[in-house]
């Protein structure tokens, strides 16, 4: 469904956080989406994974399509762009000639495309990096023409035309390169980065790959308050009950696994909130340990909780 509401906004320190959902809605079987996970692990949290992550009826994950925009340090940072509207997709049909309302959703932000500093891409897949560019008579140009856009380089030299065509890169990945990440490359405002990468005093990306090569979460710290956005190192909540498994699109499973527990772990040790991409909910979860295992929770974990 398009996302009509107000969007959601809270702060981390001096750091404003607004989120922007296009969609939310059934995305795929549970196992489908996750493979590893057993059918216990859904069913024993039921209480609190439906109806914002799971189905019970139809054994579906529901899933977000969502932005992050930060305010930060005088600037405005989109984290992950969307689909973007009227792009072949044909091996991805529920991308397929999308149209949505992700504009919009700025727009009831109290964000213009002009008013945007920086753009990050956490990865490059189809469902993250579609608005970096909009359709102009034919020609693809970046969206937000003032914006730097940081792009992993470990991901760019994988799905762009000096790749060997490695393990994962499929026709559908070659269509997404051309159509909304080398239209940045030729008007200039891309930024390759590796390792790491400081945007401001607040904000830092990192890299966790194994989603795919250069699959990045950023890092912010304000004043106390502590978050990071995985993009999609993680999928579902379930994934923090069971780190080990990984969702269906993950291109090296072991190494997504171990960037995986790195980052429960940290997030576990100093109180860090994590915000994956594609969760519902208030799209933020709390996490914590039990034992050797991480436990999980949907922010604020008390009723009238803010921030």
């Amino acid at each position: 469904m398009n996302n009509t509401q107000s969007p959601q906004r809270i702060m981390l320190g001096d750091v404003e956080v607004i989120r922007v959902v296009e969609w939310r809605g059934a995305f795929a079987p549970a196992r489908g989406l996750v493979p590893e996970s057993g059918a216990e692990v859904w069913r024993d949290n039921e209480e609190w994974l439906a109806p914002d992550h799971w189905e019970p009826d139809t054994d579906h994950a529901v899933m977000a399509l969502q932005t992050w925009v930060l305010r930060s340090a005088g600037r405005t940072v989109l984290v992950d762009t969307g689909v973007g509207n009227g792009r072949e997709r044909p091996g991805s049909p529920q991308f397929h000639h999308w149209q949505g309302d992700f504009l919009g959703g700025l727009a009831r932000a109290g964000i213009r495309p002009e008013d945007v500093d920086v753009v990050v891409n956490t990865h490059i897949h189809a469902d993250h990096v579609g608005w970096n560019t909009t359709d102009a008579d034919g020609e693809w140009v970046p969206t937000f023409p003032h914006a730097e856009y940081l792009v992993p380089a470990a991901d760019d030299a994988h799905f762009g035309p000096a790749s060997a065509g490695g393990a994962g890169r499929k026709g559908d990945d070659i269509l997404v390169y051309e159509d909304s990440i080398a239209p940045v490359h030729r008007a200039g405002r891309s930024v390759l980065w590796d390792g790491g990468h400081r945007i401001d005093e607040h904000l830092v990306l990192e890299s966790a790959p194994g989603h795919t090569p250069g699959s990045a979460v950023l890092r912010l710290e304000s004043r106390g308050d502590r978050a990071v956005f995985v993009g999609d190192v993680l999928h579902s909540p379930v994934q923090v009950l069971g780190p080990s498994c990984n969702s269906c699109f993950c291109l090296d499973p072991a190494s997504a696994a171990k960037s995986r527990r790195r980052i429960l772990e940290r997030a576990a040790t100093v109180g860090e909130l994590v915000i994956p991409a594609h969760v519902g909910g208030t799209g933020i979860l709390e996490v914590g340990r039990n034992g050797d295992a991480f436990t999980a929770a949907m922010w604020p974990s008390r009723p009238g909780g803010t921030r």
